[in-house]
């Protein structure tokens, strides 16, 4: 882990994920420059590494083929040369093909983390070497045979031993030109000195077929370097991602870990908060009202006033922190029954309304009648509408007008609107005012200072009822706040249960 600088340890943080990303790319890019300025093919060892095993798991896995081609050559070869001497040129392709093979067994036998990358890239060009020696031998068991089809058989057998060489050497270049020199030294030894036409062409086919194979070397290096890297780029894709995923459990946990912890210290603080509070609120109301004489200074009446007014504002702080947390931790449990949504409207407008006539503001009422009650939890609906109706009163400026709608929605439920004529909100703030203290600016500047936590509860207790929760609202032109209730809340009539048969009592 990245060590802390003296700033980072002072302020409290961590290190910058930003620069130990930074700095992570920059060690692993001078570990790959350090790697290629030591490795002979100018990549990083694991490439290296990856190019000599695949050159050996091919040399390996071809081994048979090889011999089954050098059996089907000789036994062809016999129809021109005599047996013994085909013989003995099948025995040193044997010898040499083995001797390949178990090179390439050792080879992938040792740990990648100590393979000898260099000796091994010395060695097997030199294995492949005397392989493609021991088949240019083939050329010599021809030398003086000038039966029909000879010339043929010898280019055409070369030919097809040059085309597997590079189709198993392709990876390491340097095998593959040392198993093609001996092959074209003995191509053209071979026809060196005939002039007829036949071997002219012979010669020209096999000179274009080798320089195509060199070609195709080239080619088939670069996809399979080009095809590591993307494999190197997939697993490092695949470390990251891996790396990134346990991060992400690692902080959600914490997440969750210190969530209890708010949960327990909120649960375990509200006594020890409310209850020096609630002495507080008791002395200083007490004092405000003079209830055991005037004071001597009038000075003191005023201070119990405040003392009162700010204990209030700090127990309903504390409720509204209590509220929001155990909504957002699941544990808020509603005592739902059945409520008149019309009477809570009206209630609160009537507990409020002595704020509104302060500012003189005017609150108007629109309710449909018959509304039927609904099944919630009373006290969860009235801080709702509580909360926004508050909010209203305090936005809206001196002589303002603020209205409320009760009544049906398109689908049968039941809605609460609050429509105030205050400076509005922008749009892109309402996202803001939704989350935990948040506040618009435009409402910061023209009202007072509040917690930020009313909305975000009246939206966590209507989400707790299956509603819904909207506002509307554009600088100057005031806001509408919106909750609904489902259909399913809504309590219709319900026919009265019929009475037991006396004769089916009986």
């Amino acid at each position: 882990m990245a060590e802390l600088t003296a700033e980072q340890v002072q302020r409290g943080r961590g290190p910058d994920p930003s620069a130990l990303a930074r700095r992570k790319l920059i060690n692993r890019e001078v570990r790959s420059a350090r790697e290629k300025l030591t490795s002979s093919t100018g990549l990083e060892r694991a490439f290296d590494y990856e190019l000599v095993r695949v050159f050996a798991q091919y040399r390996l896995n071809g081994a048979a083929g090889v011999l089954l081609l050098a059996l089907l050559v000789a036994a062809a070869a016999c129809v021109w040369v005599p047996v013994y001497k085909v013989s003995g040129w099948l025995g040193l392709v044997l010898l040499t093909t083995g001797f390949t093979a178990l090179l390439c067994r050792r080879f992938l036998a040792e740990p990648s983390a100590a393979a000898r990358i260099a000796f091994w890239r010395r060695l097997l060009p030199a294995a492949e070497l005397l392989h493609g020696l021991s088949w240019a031998l083939l050329a010599t068991l021809f030398l003086g045979v000038d039966a029909p089809g000879a010339r043929f058989f010898v280019m055409t057998a070369l030919l097809i031993v040059s085309a597997l060489t590079v189709t198993l050497a392709a990876t390491m270049p340097v095998a593959v030109y040392s198993g093609l020199v001996p092959i074209v030294a003995a191509i053209v030894l071979y026809f060196a000195g005939r002039n007829d036409i036949d071997s002219v062409t012979m010669l020209l086919m096999a000179a274009c077929a080798q320089l195509f194979f060199i070609f195709l070397t080239n080619r088939l290096y670069s996809t399979s370097v080009e095809t590591i890297e993307f494999r190197a780029e997939k697993d490092a894709l695949i470390a990251e991602l891996e790396t990134a995923t346990a991060n992400s459990d690692e902080a959600r946990r914490k997440a969750e870990e210190a969530n209890l912890a708010k949960s327990r210290f909120l649960a375990t603080m509200s006594h020890e908060l409310r209850t020096p509070l609630n002495a507080i609120l008791g002395f200083s109301e007490v004092m405000k009202n003079e209830v055991f004489g005037p004071h001597a200074n009038a000075a003191y009446k005023e201070y119990s006033g405040d003392i009162h007014s700010s204990g209030q504002h700090l127990l309903t702080l504390i409720n509204e922190i209590l509220d929001l947390s155990r909504i957002e931790a699941g544990k808020y449990e509603l005592n739902e029954e059945a409520i008149s949504l019309a009477g809570i409207v009206d209630d609160a407008a009537h507990m409020l309304n002595l704020r509104a006539k302060a500012k003189a503001q005017t609150i108007r009422q629109a309710i449909e009648p018959d509304l039927p009650r609904i099944w919630a939890d009373e006290r969860a609906i009235r801080q709702a509408v509580l909360n926004i109706l508050a909010n209203a009163i305090k936005f809206t400026p001196q002589g303002g007008e603020i209205s409320i709608k009760v009544g049906w929605t398109a689908t049968g439920g039941q809605y609460v609107t609050i429509t105030d004529t205050g400076p509005g909100i922008p749009e892109h703030e309402i996202p803001v005012v939704l989350q935990t203290f948040g506040r618009g600016s435009l409402a910061i500047k023209t009202a007072e200072q509040g917690s930020g936590l009313g909305l975000p509860i009246v939206k966590g207790l209507i989400d707790l009822h299956g509603g819904g929760f909207q506002i509307k609202s554009k600088p100057r032109a005031g806001t509408e706040v919106t909750i609904t209730l489902p259909a399913e809340r809504v309590m219709d009539t319900l026919p009265a249960l019929p009475e037991p048969d006396a004769r089916s009592a009986a």
